[in-house]
């Protein structure tokens, strides 16, 4: 394993945050397979509505920008706080960054909103981000008194994650495309890779992910997208059943994530 990745830092939290960025995305993706949804999006009010009318809703674009802004602000500050004279670090908080800078932009200039979110569902997401953000980046730091992994994978990495996020935007913004202003009603989304499957906006988010862990080489960083493709898996099925529900038209054939096998 070292030949491809860092040592373990010293450091209780980062290792406590391992297990438990792991464990509970895992958990969560379980969660959806099971029906048993995060209350956002399409799947805002599944489950108990008594429940959910109690809840404290924002409208979906407040709510984004409530989840996301926390960790792009964490990613700025990762340039003040760590010493950037290390390539790797410095490739990782750019990654970081442009990551959550680009959601922020999304939600302020490409989707399409028509729905609420609850507020413990925002600012769980808020907080996950923030700490996923902040852990990373702490835990590179400290891998920076170890001996390089053999394996220099940074560079694929930033190839990957490029690749993810280029991806990601350019299915976000068919997904805009699909509703005019004020219309509330789905619509089974078309172009790019949406005639293979329901989700390559989340395939593609995986991909970055998988970028940056790689860019990072730390035992967290791939133990969080690990678990965050696990999550996407899951939401990602439950999203293809959704819609087969809900469009008796809808194409078997697309599948929830990877093209032709999930």
């Amino acid at each position: 394993m070292l030949t491809y990745i860092f040592p373990p830092p010293p450091s209780l939290f980062v290792t406590a945050m391992t297990v438990i960025s792991f464990t509970s995305s895992a958990s969560l993706g379980l969660s959806e397979l099971r029906g048993k949804h995060l209350h956002y999006s399409k799947f805002l009010n599944s489950g108990s509505k008594t429940s959910a009318a109690k809840k404290i809703k924002l409208s979906s674009r407040t709510g984004m920008l409530i989840a996301y802004n926390p960790a792009f602000l964490a990613g700025v500050a990762s340039f003040l706080l760590y010493p950037q004279e290390n390539i790797r670090i410095l490739l990782l908080c750019l990654a970081l960054t442009i990551h959550f800078f680009k959601r922020i932009f999304e939600v302020l200039f490409v989707h399409n909103y028509s729905g609420e979110m609850n507020l413990d569902v925002v600012l769980a997401i808020s907080l996950s981000y923030f700490l996923s953000t902040t852990t990373v980046t702490y835990a590179q730091y400290l891998a920076q008194g170890f001996p390089e992994p053999s394996v220099d994978l940074k560079y694929l990495g930033c190839l990957l994650f490029l690749i993810g996020i280029s991806g990601n935007f350019y299915h976000h913004y068919l997904l805009s495309k699909i509703r005019s202003k004020g219309d509330k009603d789905y619509k089974i989304p078309k172009g790019g890779l949406f005639g293979l499957v329901i989700c390559p906006h989340y395939l593609f988010e995986i991909v970055g992910f998988v970028g940056i862990s790689l860019i990072s080489q730390t035992l967290y960083a791939f133990s969080f997208t690990i678990g965050s493709a696990l999550y996407l898996i899951g939401r990602s099925r439950a999203t293809r059943r959704w819609y087969l529900s809900k469009f008796d038209h809808f194409p078997k054939n697309v599948k929830a994530l990877i093209p032709f096998v999930l």
